[in-house]
């Protein structure tokens, strides 16, 4: 089987790019080239609607009349299941974590927009609290006669991880199609493990030289490799192909968290202002500056080999990046070298 024998519903405009960071790859000794899932268009873009189509399919076939998920309080996943509510004439229904905002700003004011449910959680009660009060809004939702469907973290399960399975597959015939091999190595942000998952999965079956980094932006690497190793056999398992991952098989750093989830770092401050001044390409504070500090970190350390062909997926988050202004202008990381 194949991700298009699932049922799948159609939210993205798809094939994105593949693009060239010309200067950036002259400055850190790497090609780098950018996967674009920034512009995956449908409820502002990023990498959450491959798996949606997916997951909103399963919803349809179930009749859902709510959507419920979780997230940060700039979660590019909870903006976009709000649209994709929104286009199938349901309700969404967020619960974030993050005390309540003295102001509506980027992802924010996007749900608001949207007309989602919010409920806040404070952060550290979140954990133990979240699945707690998803369940008690989808026990109001048929209470009030509509069904509920929960759909977790960052979409991060193995139905949703078929959206990256397929995102390898639009890759290869891009490549193909241009003449390039596959690349030495993919990265791409670890946040709730659902897209490294999904890539593990289609990378093993269609570039089997091509090595895999997710750099964290929330846990420990430890923590990942369980979730991801078992996300992707359960993936595989779903499509009949004969794989098996390990903890030890998923390669994920995660020196480049800073303070905690959610907050910019300083070498994710630096990493943004570098990249729009070099390639013109906004990242976002929150996922894809973290993880772009990590790929540069370790090309400069020589963890990334110098020379190395690197595929980076962004993926989206550019409404993130104006709560954080001050910090991003201010900083001293941010000012020019």
């Amino acid at each position: 089987m194949t991700p298009d024998d699932f049922p799948r519903v159609e939210l993205g405009f798809f094939p994105t790019p593949i693009d060239d960071l010309a200067n950036l790859s002259a400055e850190a000794g790497i090609t780098l080239r950018m996967k674009r899932d920034d512009y995956s268009g449908f409820g502002g873009g990023g990498n959450k609607v491959r798996k949606l189509e997916f997951l909103l399919a399963d919803a349809l076939a179930k009749k859902a009349g709510v959507l419920i998920t979780t997230g940060g309080h700039q979660s590019n996943h909870a903006r976009m299941v709000a649209a994709a509510a929104r286009r199938f004439g349901m309700e969404a229904v967020l619960v974030l974590r993050g005390n309540p905002p003295t102001e509506y700003q980027g992802n924010l004011l996007l749900d608001r927009l949207l007309g989602a449910t919010l409920e806040f959680l404070e952060p550290t009660a979140y954990f133990t609290q979240v699945d707690p009060r998803m369940a008690a809004h989808a026990q109001a939702a048929e209470a009030a006669g509509k069904t509920a469907y929960v759909i977790p973290l960052g979409g991060a399960n193995p139905l949703g991880a078929l959206g990256y399975v397929r995102a390898v597959e639009e890759m290869s015939r891009q490549l193909e199609a241009a003449g390039r091999q596959p690349p030495d190595i993919v990265a791409a942000p670890a946040g709730s493990g659902g897209t490294l998952a999904g890539l593990h999965v289609g990378i093993r079956r269609y570039w089997p030289k091509t090595r895999i980094v997710g750099i964290s932006v929330s846990r420990d690497a430890a923590w990942f490799q369980e979730r991801i190793a078992g996300m992707a056999n359960d993936c595989a398992a779903l499509l009949g192909w004969a794989q098996d991952f390990k903890p030890a098989d998923i390669w994920i750093e995660d020196g480049f968290v800073g303070s905690a989830y959610g907050v910019p770092s300083p070498g994710g401050i630096a990493t943004i202002n570098r990249v729009a001044q070099s390639d013109g390409v906004l990242l976002d504070p929150v996922y894809t500056g973290k993880a772009m500090d990590g790929v540069l970190s370790l090309a400069a350390s020589g963890k990334i080999p110098a020379g190395s062909d690197v595929l980076f997926v962004h993926c989206g988050g550019s409404p993130a990046l104006y709560p954080f202004a001050k910090v991003l202008t201010e900083a001293p990381e941010a000012l020019p070298a």
